[in-house]
């Protein structure tokens, strides 16, 4: 055995691994957590922290998405306009969908070019207090 502590502890033969696996059975002194939750969480996604806007690309998929399904409404307003038109002759319902048809492309075109609204933010911004400004307010400014 060697005489230094180091070097007798590296050459001691330690635990297996298969020892060291804890049994869930009970023994030991348990998970040391206050939360109920697993150590490492199986969520997909990371938990929000922050007040950060998403990120451009997000916001970008998000206007085309809202685009795409805007004018999905505006093609299935004017083909069902020419099936009700063809089928039933109601005027009012061709007309109503034909509206829509017409003035869907001009809402989708502003809901995607319109970005999430600004949110207002509580700027913390310092307030001197009357009793600890550098400058006296009334005092005479010699202008040159």
């Amino acid at each position: 055995m060697p005489a230094d502590p180091v070097a007798r502890w590296a050459a001691e033969p330690g635990p297996s691994a298969e020892s060291c696996i804890r049994d869930r059975s009970g023994g030991g002194k348990g998970d040391v957590t206050s939360n109920p939750e697993p150590a490492r969480s199986r969520r997909p996604e990371p938990i929000l922290i922050t007040d950060a806007q998403p990120s451009l690309l997000e916001e970008h998929a998000a206007r085309k998405r809202r685009y795409v399904i805007t004018m999905g409404i505006r093609a299935l307003a004017i083909v069902t306009a020419a099936i009700v038109y063809s089928t039933t002759h109601i005027v009012w319902l061709v007309l109503v969908l034909a509206v829509l048809g017409t003035f869907l492309p001009w809402i989708a075109v502003v809901m995607a070019n319109d970005g999430p609204p600004k949110s207002r933010q509580h700027v913390n911004r310092y307030d001197a207090r009357p009793d600890r400004t550098l400058e006296n307010p009334k005092a005479r400014i010699i202008e040159p």
